[in-house]
């Protein structure tokens, strides 16, 4: 008895069906090496022209302690007494005392060079990436503060948790070349 082609028979849709589940199978297994791809030549960075320091950084990056941490562009800090990025508006004295200090972890570090002149550095280990000081340095100050995501740290998840918190779109997938986003000497 001869087989008709219009007839689908077990045999045919089961064979049809392995068919059909090798080749997903296959079409999976592309799409994942290609998205796998895409994200090793890529690396999330925080765009310092573009970010308002919201202080979601802090709170929504997957890791327990935040992979962004808050950067110094010593080429644009004066070197002032008054760091508007280290002390609290209207602070009661112009000291290292931590009810003047804006940062809540006491990562920046103040440091007398000489009269009237003092150092500021970010101790990255104690910063958690709120972006308080970036916020007072950007009102106030000379923009040197800004916060940038850590490689050694970040996971480079694939929907980053901070990127789809971002008010502003500062989050954005860069060459892995150059993961870092300087900070611009002029501001504008």
């Amino acid at each position: 008895m001869a087989e008709n082609k219009n007839n689908i028979t077990r045999r045919n849709f089961v064979k049809g069906g392995i068919r059909g589940g090798f080749l997903a199978g296959l079409g999976g297994l592309v799409g994942a090496l290609i998205g796998k791809t895409a994200k090793t030549h890529t690396v999330w960075q925080i765009d310092p022209e573009i970010c308002i320091a919201c202080g979601n950084c802090a709170t929504h990056c997957v890791l327990e302690e935040s992979a962004v941490k808050c950067v110094h562009a010593y080429a644009v800090c004066g070197y002032c007494d008054l760091c508007t990025g280290y002390l609290m508006p209207e602070a009661k004295e112009l000291d290292t005392g931590a009810e003047n200090e804006l940062c809540p972890t006491g990562a920046i570090k103040r440091t007398f060079v000489e009269d009237p002149y003092y150092e500021y550095t970010i101790d990255e280990s104690l910063c958690n990436g709120c972006g308080k000081c970036v916020k007072g340095c950007n009102a106030f100050g000379n923009g040197s503060l800004f916060l940038q995501v850590r490689h050694d740290r970040c996971l480079n998840c694939n929907e980053c948790s901070i990127a789809a918190a971002c008010p502003s779109g500062a989050y954005k997938r860069i060459s892995i070349d150059e993961p870092y986003l300087p900070k611009k000497v002029g501001r504008a």
